[in-house]
């Protein structure tokens, strides 16, 4: 009979403790997913910003040398991404072929001009940036005129701003939600020991040695829902980049080494915050009100 009792007691701690690990795992995964975003933000406001493209017309005088030598001067400035030459023909079959007809057929001549596509860096697309480069490439006596779509940059720049804020406003709740409700399920489990804490307490154990075992062991546990919210992380990234390669996830393995890096520290220091202020609360009852 006390061996079946030692033996449901046993289960229903491991059961207490799996529950309590499977909870910080799920929080923390949540805020692995929200952290995988936030990275992902950058990543995906400069690949928009660098479709932002310059084009600059050239005079149907212009030097051949001079052409070359202006598209080579781009490539090595440091704001360049790509500077491709684009000839009035190629211009001209490309249109044509948006359009689904040769319009030279009606005009009877080729109105467009030879051209340089240019793509800047990311960090160099905002609309004084871009503005400044413009009229410098307008200045030189060869280039007829530099186009680029100016609402649209300033409407891009607008949109990354607030949607990094209010990434970084969703970040600090979801954090603090997943500080309550790993506080939560510690907190639980030690209020079903509090009757142990206060008798080790009475007996003249301190406080510091009735703490230890409870960080210890929601330490462990921490880790351990660490563990299983980076797995499943994994498992979701490994599905993402197979079937939306495009993203490149893998691509920065520094940037993913450090998040889940990050999941490991937050699930130790959540726990190790929440199971001190958790036992310190026990600790400081009175005997009458451990019944409340």
């Amino acid at each position: 009979m006390g061996k079946s009792f030692e033996q449901y007691q046993k289960q229903k701690l491991i059961s207490s403790y799996f529950s309590v690990a499977l909870s910080i795992g799920l929080v923390l995964f949540l805020l692995g997913i929200l952290g995988l975003l936030v990275l992902n933000t950058k990543k995906m406001a400069d690949h928009f910003k660098e479709q932002i493209t310059i084009s600059v017309f050239l005079k149907d005088e212009a030097k051949e040398s001079e052409v070359d030598q202006l598209q080579k001067t781009l490539l090595q400035t440091e704001h360049t991404k790509a500077a491709i030459y684009v000839s009035k023909e190629e211009a001209a079959k490309q249109h044509s072929e948006e359009i689904g007809e040769d319009f030279q057929d009606f005009l009877g001549y080729n109105p467009l001009k030879n051209s340089i596509d240019v793509q800047l860096k990311a960090d160099f697309v905002t609309p004084e940036q871009i503005a400044e480069i413009a009229e410098n490439l307008s200045a030189k006596t060869y280039v007829e005129e530099v186009s680029y779509d100016k609402p649209l940059v300033g409407l891009l720049s607008e949109n990354v701003k607030r949607i990094s804020f209010w990434i970084l406003v969703a970040s600090g709740i979801f954090t603090f939600i997943a500080f309550l409700l790993i506080n939560s399920s510690i907190r639980l489990s030690i209020y079903s020991k509090r009757f142990i804490i206060k008798t080790m307490q009475m007996v003249g154990a301190t406080k510091g040695f009735i703490r230890r075992p409870f960080l210890w062991t929601n330490i462990k546990l921490g880790m351990l829902g660490a563990f299983i919210a980076a797995a499943v992380l994994g498992i979701v990234l490994f599905y993402l980049d197979k079937n939306f390669p495009e993203l490149e996830l893998f691509k920065e393995v520094e940037i993913l080494g450090m998040l889940f890096g990050a999941i490991f520290l937050l699930g130790v220091l959540i726990s190790l915050i929440c199971t001190f202020f958790a036992t310190q609360r026990f600790l400081n009852l009175r005997t009458d009100e451990l019944y409340y």
